[in-house]
């Protein structure tokens, strides 16, 4: 059966995450150790013993969050698992699906993500910009809402994440306006992410045109498999192509619906499996379509669910 791999961006992490695939299988920390040694800062120890703080600050989420992924992918690889049709991640994870698909090489990838987030960080002075989620609406509903709420300032759609769920990013004070309005159209739930970047928002266009240098140095190979590109769904089929769409995913939205209805419809997949912490995208993909078989690997018995679920397909 046609499997599509998919890997989570921030949002996703928790201390004390994989810890028990780590005890099973060695390559789980050496990939960190990898990951660490690109930094300087020891990645493993701040995932298991860290504060939340430090967890969720950007500069560490995200190179966290593409070691976990990759170290996930490894573990299924080394165990035989089926090989998928494509892979996608969502926001950060796209570059652990990079890794995956043997685009990017994985310490390479490590230091362009830890770039990333700095100068995302640098963008926008903590506490000027935020995020929140909108349930409920429809798209066109909340992309109203942030019209009207905008007053000269920036509030988008920035993650069209899965039917009725959409979240915003921009200036804090416009999303207030933006959340009041979502309530007053009739929003099931309005909720403030705890993010200090508001991401995915015109907002990161500076950061977007300084990471363009970093992409340029960085190279990308022809991969093993085709990788779904957050900006609208589709695959590049050149380097420059995936540059791109790398730095536009920086400004523009996350159009993750459109990615998972092209990876039933235009890649063929059947099922779902997301490689990583947390079930973020798991639940995602069974509010877009509930009739598709969706597993989160992240612990011993998911990896033996998803295994055996191959085997017998």
């Amino acid at each position: 059966m046609a499997i599509a791999g998919l890997f989570p961006g921030q949002g996703s992490q928790s201390l004390g995450m994989l810890a028990e695939l780590a005890a099973s299988f060695p390559i789980v920390k050496q990939t960190f150790e990898q990951a660490s040694t690109v930094l300087g800062r020891d990645l493993w120890q701040l995932a298991q013993e860290g504060d939340e703080s430090a967890l969720n600050s950007t500069e560490t989420t995200q190179p966290l969050m593409l070691a976990a992924g990759v170290a996930v992918w490894r573990v299924w690889q080394t165990q035989g698992g089926c090989l998928p049709v494509a892979v996608a991640g969502h926001s950060l994870g796209e570059y652990s699906a990079l890794v995956a698909a043997e685009v990017l090489d994985f310490t390479e990838a490590v230091a362009l993500v830890s770039k990333r987030a700095q100068l995302m960080q640098a963008a926008v002075p903590e506490g000027t910009g935020a995020m929140a989620a909108i349930l409920g609406l429809t798209d066109e509903q909340v992309m109203t809402a942030c019209e009207q709420a905008a007053q000269g300032e920036i509030v988008e759609a920035v993650n069209f994440n899965s039917p009725e769920q959409v979240v915003i990013a921009g200036n804090a004070a416009a999303i207030e306006r933006a959340i009041e309005i979502a309530n007053q159209l009739g929003a099931k739930k309005t909720v403030k992410l705890a993010v200090s970047v508001p991401s995915h928002c015109s907002l990161m266009k500076p950061a977007a045109a300084q990471l363009e240098q970093s992409l340029s140095q960085t190279n990308f190979g022809a991969g093993q498999l085709t990788v779904l590109q957050n900006v609208d769904g589709l695959a590049r089929e050149d380097a420059a192509g995936i540059r791109s769409a790398l730095a536009e995913q920086l400004y523009l939205p996350v159009r993750w619906v459109t990615t998972i209805r092209n990876l039933q419809v235009q890649q063929g997949a059947k099922v779902m499996l997301e490689f990583g912490p947390g079930k973020v995208l798991t639940g995602l993909n069974r509010r877009i379509e509930r009739r598709m078989d969706a597993i989160c690997i992240n612990d011993n018995p998911s990896l033996e669910a998803a295994l055996k679920f191959c085997q017998g397909a």
